[in-house]
């Protein structure tokens, strides 16, 4: 049964509205005020929301933005009742992510085909976010064993010629396969860590509490952060003269640990697939309320095709470039800066020159800065 929110403070109408529903096998919700009905909202979880726009304490308008700002209650689809519905109203309450509005005085059958239409539309939305999912498990399925066989097989390798030549080969030999044995470790260690951690951000839009505690956190150094991943990853990548840094520094909203790890994949990705001896260049800007870095590299670049299918987990190029991990280090990006408010967009010529940004709101202090 479909859970519906009325959140109207005239008792009689709100009364009529829920007797409706219930006689059509909905679970009605009442709230008599904004407030209320925003308490309710992030309590329930609702599958739509009709709501009144004139009320005490908090309004319709101001009860839809406090929950279109809410990643737990931003896409639930939602009606206005309104006693007026000038092109003013409308295109107000239309601008703030209304769905639709009933003038009052309505009927039952308008009421109906509103709240039907609504759920139906919403019930399309699901289906094709379900087939991503589903995509999205197939490519891991697929990808999983190959990802994990890769860095495994260098670790057996070299331990089985360890055993088999230990006879035979002189200190530096060995040193030489305990290295690549630590390298291959330390690569599968991060795709595990990294597939552990796709899933579970998979899950936290779905757990309110989990989502509020992984996105409680801020910073004020982003500037130190970005040039200790960044010469850290250049490092390994034993591409240290190719790196160049610029960056403002700002208050972040978003944890040490997440901002880390957004700059850490896309390091990653920029080093991994452009070429030695080509500059990777990190810019942290910042743009109104907004902080922006730029991940900027001249390798092999991506196509529109792939820039669209970042969503869920690709292995771009897979048959051309035997990389591991990029599409998957792309998505954890994403989602961790979506997860925070932020958004990531990728601007790219193959061949040429990728440019990833990523934006993360910025928190304003008790100074204003």
């Amino acid at each position: 049964m479909k859970k519906i929110l009325v959140i109207e403070d005239e008792k009689v109408i709100l009364e009529i509205i829920t007797d409706v529903l219930e006689a059509e096998n909905f679970i009605a919700i009442e709230a008599e005020n904004g407030r209320i009905g925003v308490e309710k909202a992030l309590e329930n979880v609702p599958d739509l929301i009709i709501c009144d726009v004139m009320m005490p304490e908090l309004d319709g308008y101001e009860v839809l933005k406090l929950l279109r700002q809410n990643l737990v209650t931003e896409a639930i689809p939602f009606i206005f009742l309104t006693a007026k519905s000038t092109k003013a109203d409308l295109r107000e309450g239309m601008e703030l992510g209304a769905d639709d509005y009933l003038t009052k005085p309505f009927t039952r059958d308008e009421l109906m085909k509103a709240i039907n239409t609504r759920l139906e539309k919403q019930g399309t939305i699901q289906r094709k976010t379900q087939e991503q999912l589903d995509e999205l498990r197939s490519s891991i399925t697929l990808s999983l064993p190959h990802e994990l066989r890769t860095p495994l097989n260098g670790i057996i390798g070299s331990a089985n010629f360890i055993i088999e030549e230990f006879q035979e080969l002189e200190n530096d030999e060995i040193l030489e396969m305990v290295e690549n044995i630590h390298i291959s470790a330390h690569r599968l260690y991060r795709l595990i860590q990294n597939f552990l951690l796709y899933a579970d951000l998979e899950l936290l839009s779905r757990e309110r509490d989990r989502l509020k505690l992984f996105t409680t956190g801020s910073l004020s150094n982003p500037k130190s952060i970005i040039r200790e991943v960044a010469l850290e990853k250049a490092i390994s990548f034993n591409r240290l003269k190719d790196l160049e840094i610029a960056s403002e520094n700002t208050h972040l909203k978003i944890s040490e640990p997440n901002f880390r790890k957004i700059v850490d994949e896309l390091l990653d990705n920029a080093f991994k697939f452009s070429y030695f001896g080509t500059k990777v260049k990190v810019v942290g800007r910042l743009v109104h309320h907004v902080f922006a870095v730029d991940f900027i590299d001249y390798g092999k670049g991506m196509s529109v095709n792939e820039i669209s299918n970042i969503g869920a987990y690709k292995q771009f190029n897979r048959k051309i470039y035997e990389q591991q991990g990029s599409g998957l280090g792309l998505s954890i990006a994403k989602q961790i800066a979506e997860l925070h408010n932020g958004q990531l967009k990728i601007q790219s010529i193959p061949l040429e020159q990728t440019t990833v940004t990523v934006f993360i709101p910025t928190k304003v202090t008790e100074k204003g800065c």
